[in-house]
C-alpha cells in the first residue's frame, strides 16, 4: 500500500527555492516570554514597538500562531524538533545543576542546563547545515545541560554565544556567558567569564554595579556575525533574545528613563530569596523598556539586511516562545498584556501558548495580512523543508534506528505565507502537553480541550475566546473525541508525565 505521506510528497508543488535558483537567507527572532499582546500590532497601546510593527506592515502576522508549550525548553524543543510535546524528548524545564566554582567575589554551578534534545532525532539546524547553511545561534540553549549530547556544537551550529542553561539566564548581569565558533577553531561550547561583572557580587546591592549586561552583549554578537556574511552561501541565524523575561534590569539609559517619565506612578519589587530576582523600583517602566529595547535590536537586523543587499533575499521572522510571566515582579495585567486571552506562561490556556508570530519575505509573502490560520512552532521545520526544496524530509532525515516512533508533527505553512490559501493542508487537531503543571490541551477547529490534572474542561473558542464558559457536560462526545486523540498524541517518557483523562 503506498501511504499518503508518500502521496503528499509526490504531489507537491514546485518549490519557490528551486525556480528562484537561490535559497533565501532566514533569521528568526524568538524573544523570551512575550505575551499576545505585548506588541503594538497587536493591540498593546503603552509600549512603543515601531520596528516590529513596521515589520508586521512589511509581511504577514499570524492572529492563530501557537508556541510549542506553555515554557520554555519544550517550546524550544519542539521548534527544532518539528514534534508536539507528546512525541519531543522535552516536555518539561528539568533542570541540570552540579558542582561550584568560584568567580570573582561569586560562586557558581560548575555544571547547568535543561534536559538535552534526543540525538537520535534531526533539530532545525543539522536541517539547515545539511542543506548548505551557514548556521549560527545567538541568546537561550536550552537544549540540553553543559557537556551532555546535545550542546551547539554537536546539533549543527557554527557559531553560538549566549546561554547554554536557561536558568543562568535568569541574571542579565551573569558571571559567565557560552561561547561556540568553528570559524575560530572551538572543538566544543566553553564559559567566557564576564570579567568586569565578576568583580561584583551576585547577590545584594553589589549586583547593580555590575555593568555587562548580557542581552546587549548577545546582540552585539548576533550583528557581528549577520555583517560577516558575505552572500556566498546562504545563512540561518536564531536569534534567542532572553528579553522580556525576567529579571527587570536593564542598563540605566534614554529608553528606561522615557518609560520612568512615562509611568510616573509604578510599581516596585521587593527581589526574591533564593533566586537571582533582584529588587526593583520602576516594574512597569523596566518592562516597557525591555520590549522596547528588543524592538530596538529587530530594528537594527533590519537596517543591517538592506545594508547588505540581503533584505530582498532574506526570511525575517519575529515570534516568542510562551506567553507572559509573572516572574521577577513582572505585571502581565497592567499592560493587558495576553490581551483578551485567559493564562499566562506554564499554562495551557491561550494567553500561555498563542504568542505572536510575524514573517516578513519580499516578493512572496504578501504586506499587511493579517492571517487566522492555525499555525504552532512544529510546523516550523516542514516549512523551511518545503522552501529549501527537500522533498519527503521526513524520510530523509528520520533515523532508521527509531522506525514508525521517530515522529513529525509539523505541516509546512508555506503556501498560506505565500498567498496560496486554496493549497494549503490544515491541521486535523494541534497538542500540547506539560508535566509541571500537569495540564494537557488539544485545539480540533474551534473546539478546545483542556486536562487538568486528569479532569476534562472543554470550551468553544468561537464564542468564548478567553475560556470561561466550561461545555464539557454539555458536549460529552465531543470531550470522548478529544480523549481519543490525547490517547493517539501522548507517547510516555520516562523523565516527564501528565495525568491522561479516563
Amino acid at each position: 500500500m503506498i501511504s499518503k505521506k508518500f502521496l503528499y510528497c509526490f504531489a507537491m508543488a514546485p518549490v519557490l527555492a528551486s525556480a528562484q535558483g537561490e535559497n533565501p537567507n532566514i533569521i528568526f527572532v524568538l524573544c523570551d516570554d512575550m505575551g499576545w499582546g505585548d506588541l503594538g500590532c497587536y493591540g498593546q497601546q503603552y509600549i512603543s514597538t515601531p520596528n516590529i510593527d513596521r515589520l508586521a506592515a512589511q509581511g504577514m502576522q499570524f492572529m492563530q500562531a501557537y508556541a510549542g508549550s506553555p515554557v520554555s525548553a519544550p517550546s524550544r524543543a519542539s521548534l527544532m524538533t518539528g514534534q508536539h510535546t507528546g512525541h519531543c524528548e522535552i516536555r518539561g524545564n528539568k533542570e541540570y545543576r552540579s558542582g561550584s566554582v568560584t568567580y570573582g567575589r561569586s560562586t557558581d554551578f560548575a555544571v547547568v542546563g535543561q534536559h538535552p534534545l534526543s540525538p537520535n532525532h534531526v533539530v532545525l539546524p543539522e536541517i539547515m547545515k545539511d542543506n548548505g547553511y551557514a548556521t549560527a545561534q545567538f541568546g537561550k540553549w536550552a537544549g540540553g545541560y553543559e557537556g551532555s549530547v546535545s550542546t551547539p556544537d554537536k546539533r549543527g551550529v557554527d557559531e553560538f554565544y549566549g546561554y547554554i542553561c536557561q536558568f543562568e539566564a535568569h541574571a542579565y548581569y551573569p558571571n559567565f556567558l557560552n561561547k561556540y565558533s568553528s570559524r575560530d577553531g572551538d572543538i566544543s561550547v566553553t564559559r567566557e567569564l564576564m570579567q568586569q561583572n565578576i568583580q561584583h557580587d551576585i547577590f545584594g546591592d553589589d549586583y547593580y554595579r555590575r555593568p555587562q549586561y548580557s542581552a546587549d552583549i548577545i546582540h552585539r554578537k548576533a550583528m557581528e556575525w549577520l555583517d560577516s556574511q558575505d552572500g556566498s552561501t546562504p545563512f540561518y541565524g536564531l536569534f534567542t533574545y532572553t528579553i522580556p523575561h525576567a529579571e527587570l534590569l536593564q542598563p540605566e539609559d534614554s529608553i528606561l528613563n522615557a518609560y520612568r517619565a512615562k509611568f510616573i506612578t509604578d510599581k516596585s519589587f521587593s527581589g526574591q530569596d533564593g533566586s537571582w530576582y533582584h529588587a526593583v523600583a520602576n516594574v512597569h517602566a523596566q518592562f516597557a523598556g525591555m520590549i522596547t529595547r528588543l524592538d530596538a535590536y529587530v530594528g537594527e537586523i533590519m537596517e543591517k539586511l538592506e545594508e547588505k543587499g540581503f533584505a530582498d533575499n532574506t526570511i525575517l521572522i519575529f515570534s516568542s516562545d510562551n506567553g507572559p510571566h509573572e516572574e521577577g515582579g513582572a505585571d502581565p495585567s497592567f499592560f493587558n498584556r495576553d490581551g483578551l486571552l485567559k493564562g499566562l506562561k506554564r499554562s495551557c490556556h491561550e494567553g500561555g501558548i498563542r504568542i505572536p508570530f510575524i514573517v516578513r519575505w519580499p516578493g512572496h509573502v504578501p504586506a499587511g495580512v493579517k492571517n487566522s490560520h492555525q499555525i504552532a512552532f512544529y510546523d516550523v521545520m516542514p516549512t523551511f523543508a518545503d522552501i529549501l526544496g527537500i522533498e519527503c524530509y521526513e524520510e530523509k532525515y528520520s533515523n532508521p534506528c527509531l522506525g514508525s516512533a521517530d515522529y513529525f508533527d509539523g505541516i509546512s505553512f508555506l503556501p498560506t505565507l505565500t498567498g496560496n490559501y486554496a493549497a494549503q493542508r490544515p491541521h486535523d487537531y494541534l497538542y500540547w502537553e506539560f508535566d509541571e503543571t500537569d495540564q494537557i490541551a488539544v485545539r480540533q477547529g474551534n473546539w478546545k480541550l483542556i486536562v487538568k490534572r486528569g479532569i476534562c474542561e472543554l470550551y468553544d473558542l468561537a464564542t468564548d475566546i478567553h475560556e470561561d464558559n466550561n461545555l464539557a457536560a454539555i458536549y460529552p462526545e465531543k470531550v470522548g473525541e478529544l480523549k481519543t486523540i490525547v490517547r493517539q498524541a501522548h507517547i510516555d517518557n520516562p523523565n516527564f508525565s501528565v495525568t491522561l483523562p479516563e
